[in-house]
């Protein structure tokens, strides 16, 4: 699998570090009308992983998932395992909540001013709360929905005002 991605990142410059180089599929003008809209593209690992479980007959394992976040940002597109990248996020984050609470810490030995071990408390105890939302959340996405789901009836009375949404923010620039 590693030759695989060293194979594809070494079109694109030889001896680049498969790590370093995404791939992106699309089809030529020629080809039939219904492809030529669809196009994909990713970490080139994330493709050799694929290919080389494709060619072979494996499973695609979990692990196989990268774990630097923004190669994992790029394997959102080609997974079919959602589920996998959420607890994959989840542990990011318990890894960033360490690294925080190791600040946190510091910051109270080193005698930093009060509120900034506070913000990085705040930061750490978000982070693990974070974490724990997308363990109990990753489950559902392991398992497409069968048919779409129609939101239940809320209680209110049909004299009952229904509230308009908010007016959008207006963002500066």
């Amino acid at each position: 699998m590693h030759d695989l991605a060293r194979a594809l990142a070494d079109q694109l410059h030889p001896g680049a570090a498969p790590r370093d180089v995404t791939v992106r599929f699309g089809a030529r003008r020629q080809a039939p009308v219904e492809y030529r809209s669809a196009s994909r593209g990713g970490p080139v690992t994330v493709y050799a992983q694929a290919l080389h479980a494709t060619l072979y007959g494996l499973p695609m394992r979990e692990e196989s998932l990268p774990t630097a976040l923004d190669e994992l940002l790029q394997a959102t597109h080609t997974t079919n395992a959602p589920d996998a990248v959420l607890r994959q996020v989840a542990e990011q984050l318990r890894n960033a909540a360490e690294i925080i609470q190791g600040y946190q810490y510091r910051a109270q030995w080193d005698r930093y001013p009060a509120d900034v071990a506070e913000q990085l408390s705040d930061a750490h105890n978000r982070a693990q709360h974070i974490a724990q939302a997308l363990d109990r959340v990753a489950p559902v996405f392991s398992h497409q929905p069968t048919a779409p789901r129609v939101p239940a009836a809320h209680s209110q009375s049909a004299a009952a005002p229904v509230a308009s949404p908010p007016a959008p923010a207006t963002r500066h620039r």
